[in-house]
């Protein structure tokens, strides 16, 4: 199977992420496109969305996976993002290193297992890769079975583990992956890649 991915710029896929989310019943809080905006505009990203043919339509292509990442580093002014170095400072090395940050992402409930999240994982590690990042970082809730164990099969170690003392699904997993250039040679999804303007 071949994948469609298509790129956006920060503001249009501000936008498409913020339809997308919708159909993510599972959020409990959806960002706007305000959000992303915000978040992105200063600092170098990538905005992936796989769209795939609904299945009683197959000529009509919809979005059915997406995701954001960005760089992050130790000269973070915003407060999410400055905590968040500061919990991985023992577990990541930032100094004299570009790390990436899997922000959001994740896939519409229909469409899962179906490989939509490799795809664009695969190929933001290539993009990562090519810009000069040497490692992603990501985190997810010990609750979120389905993700934990995608990135499980994307070769993603848990770094650090925040136990949450009254309900542990709530307990926050921190990964992370060293990019390559062999590891992306391993990668395997077929993938087109279109550059929306």
């Amino acid at each position: 199977m071949e994948y469609l991915i298509k790129q956006y710029p920060v503001e249009s896929g501000a936008l498409e992420i913020q339809y997308i989310e919708e159909f993510f019943g599972e959020f409990p809080r959806r960002k706007t496109a305000a959000e992303i905006i915000g978040r992105l505009e200063s600092r170098e990203s990538l905005i992936l969305m796989a769209e795939a043919p609904l299945p009683d339509d197959p000529g009509q292509l919809v979005p059915v996976s997406y995701k954001i990442v960005h760089e992050i580093d130790t000269r973070e002014t915003e407060g999410k993002l400055r905590d968040l170095v500061e919990r991985l400072r023992d577990s990541v090395r930032f100094e004299g290193r570009r790390v990436l940050y899997s922000w959001i992402g994740g896939t519409r409930r229909d469409w899962r297992g179906q490989g939509h999240f490799r795809a664009l994982t695969e190929e933001s590690e290539v993009w990562a890769l090519a810009t000069g990042f040497q490692e992603v970082v990501m985190k997810t809730k010990n609750r979120y079975y389905d993700m934990r164990s995608t990135l499980t099969q994307l070769h993603f170690d848990v770094v650090k583990y925040e136990r949450n003392s009254t309900d542990n699904g709530e307990s926050k997993v921190y990964l992370s992956k060293l990019l390559s250039a062999e590891m992306v040679s391993r990668h395997r999804s077929m993938r087109s890649v279109v550059q929306v303007e």
